[in-house]
């Protein structure tokens, strides 16, 4: 972990120091009795691809890095918001603002208070599915699906910050990926994804629907019909139609849709039609992107991609975001499935994103729109960042499912958890608040002050599902006092929640710093008293828990801070 291990040791002593001001050998104030209290979290990474540096001229991709899947963009003026799928996450659907659609500022999350929805005894890969964010006339919509909690809804605010409405179901809707398209008859038209009209006539067989809905509640005007049935390919027998958009270009109505899947075999078609319900023939050309056909070893593979959604600048320029994955090796990625940006070609009246054959570019010349402002975080490239728990917790922090009650506390520069019996792996809403793994490399690491008891413990975690995770916590042992433990979860066995790794004794009562760092596959955990040299525990770790072929499901690993306790 050499490469990455400099790249943390230059950057990150700088920022401690600057935190650090006040002194980090001293206690952390406001210690309860049983919280856990942390101080200045530190996040650094650094990708091992050396054309990814943006210059004045270019942009990087991907434009979010980490686990921000299933872009959805629109347009209002000269501004562009953004919306990803956050499953069972919490709060959920973060939503975006850009002038320049490279660099993005998140500006709120549209999922942000209790009792919109539900997550409780769901997966971390169900809930809020696929978001698709239109504007029209004043108002924004938000379409979504709530996989296992009711279904298909819409959510509707006149500021993209919010405060967005209370869901407005729709029962009449199977299926997941709604989508609106507001025609300039007045009229307004949802699609989603659901079963063939027929029988299926196998496993992954879809079809995209159409419907007329009232433009305020969403009631259907008029009969559903089918407009894509399998794929653009039928014969082919294609897999997973889904994620509809319907545009409207000099009389056609061009629907796009990704296929095939959001694993290696992900793509996106393009059909079009001279009415909105069809019949819509597809282009010659499918999939205009896919990176299924290219070699498996190429160097600083991007695969994956599709569930693209399409803008136009104020140039007039097309560009489309979507999604897609950077593995370190072979199908294994632990960053999620990330947002990236390419310019749209037209050709023969067709909206072409990447020619077949033809790798996703990192990097390429930035859209000839005046910059925006640089964001507070950044969200590409190779970065440090720090948390300094001075105020609010910024809107890209998040806990698994939706809290039922008040368990965290802000104040003094610090994060005060209480430790509750909703615990990692429980599939419950533990006291866990975590951030994104951006980075093949990366690194976090946070100051905590916590005295356990014989049934509590708290800590860092690495955590990708209740499932599979990694977590180096304080904890007390009868015989010897304050331990640092390590742990892991590596499968649905609730045996395997406890794993123990490694133990060693730590000072009672003293501040102590806990990091874990990432290098691909490979993972250390270490500790230090601050200001001392870090010292590894336990041996290194299998990274590919934390990956999406191994634990499965549609997020990505994350680092955060938790509290728990068995009583």
């Amino acid at each position: 972990m050499t490469g990455f291990h400099s790249f943390r040791a230059a950057i990150a002593p700088a920022l401690i120091a600057l935190l650090c001001m006040s002194g980090c050998a001293a206690p952390a104030t406001r210690e309860a009795p049983g919280e856990a209290v942390f101080r200045n979290f530190v996040y650094a990474g650094q990708d091992p691809n050396p054309a990814a540096v943006a210059t004045e001229g270019n942009y990087l991709n991907p434009i979010l890095s980490g686990f921000y899947p299933d872009p959805s963009i629109t347009q209002v003026g000269q501004d562009f918001y953004l919306v990803h799928s956050t499953f069972t996450w919490f709060p959920g659907i973060p939503v975006w603002h850009s002038t320049d659609l490279v660099n993005w500022t998140q500006i709120g999350n549209a999922i942000d208070r209790p009792g919109m929805l539900d997550f409780d005894g769901l997966g971390l890969s169900r809930g809020v599915f696929a978001p698709t964010i239109e504007h029209h006339d004043g108002t924004f919509y938000i379409a979504n699906t709530c996989v296992d909690c009711e279904g298909n809804f819409i959510l509707t605010a006149k500021d993209p910050a919010g405060p967005w409405s209370d869901p407005i179901w729709m029962p009449h809707v199977g299926g997941i990926d709604p989508s609106l398209f507001f025609d300039t008859d007045g009229k307004v038209w949802l699609m989603n994804n659901d079963g063939p009209p027929g029988e299926v006539l196998y496993d992954g067989h879809r079809a995209i629907w159409i419907r007329e809905v009232h433009p305020e509640t969403f009631a259907p005007l008029s009969e559903p019909v089918v407009i894509i049935d399998g794929g653009v390919r039928p014969e082919e027998k294609p897999i997973w139609i889904e994620g509809p958009h319907i545009y409207l270009k000099d009389g056609w109505y061009y629907l796009s849709a990704a296929e095939g899947g959001t694993a290696v075999g992900h793509s996106q078609v393009i059909l079009r039609s001279r009415t909105v319900t069809g019949p819509y023939t597809p282009y010659e050309g499918n999939p205009i992107m896919t990176q299924r056909d290219l070699p498996e070893d190429r160097l600083h593979p991007v695969t994956s991609v599709g569930h693209a959604d399409y803008v136009i600048d104020n140039e007039g320029a097309w560009w489309a975001v979507f999604l897609g994955v950077r593995p370190y090796e072979g199908d294994y990625y632990n960053t999620g499935r990330e947002t990236f940006l390419l310019p749209v070609t037209w050709k023969d009246g067709w909206p072409v994103i990447l020619e077949r054959g033809a790798p996703v570019p990192i990097s390429l010349s930035r859209p000839a729109l005046p910059a925006s402002h640089a964001p507070p975080l950044p969200t590409t490239g190779n970065f440090s960042v720090s948390e300094d728990f001075s105020g609010p917790l910024p809107p890209h922090w998040m806990t698994p499912r939706v809290p039922k009650s008040e368990w965290y506390s802000i104040g003094e520069g610090t994060l005060a958890l209480q430790p509750r019996t909703d615990t990692l792996g429980s599939s419950r809403q533990p006291s866990f608040l975590a951030r994104r793994q951006q980075h093949m490399n990366a690194s976090a690491e946070v100051e905590i002050v916590f005295t356990p008891t014989a049934k509590s413990e708290a800590g860092l975690a690495a955590f990708q599902s209740d499932e599979y995770w990694f977590a180096l916590g304080l904890a007390l042992s009868a015989e010897t006092g304050t331990i640092l433990r390590l742990r892991q979860r590596s499968g649905p066995d609730k045996a395997e929640a406890g794993i123990v790794l490694a133990e060693i004794q730590v000072p009672d009562g003293k501040p102590l710093r806990l990091r874990f760092e990432g290098e691909g596959a490979s993972y250390q955990a270490s500790w230090s008293v601050p200001g001392e040299d870090w010292q590894d525990i336990g041996p290194a770790l299998d990274g590919k828990l934390l990956s999406t072929r191994t634990a499965g499901g549609f997020v990505g690993a994350v680092f955060g801070v938790y509290a728990e306790t068995s009583e």
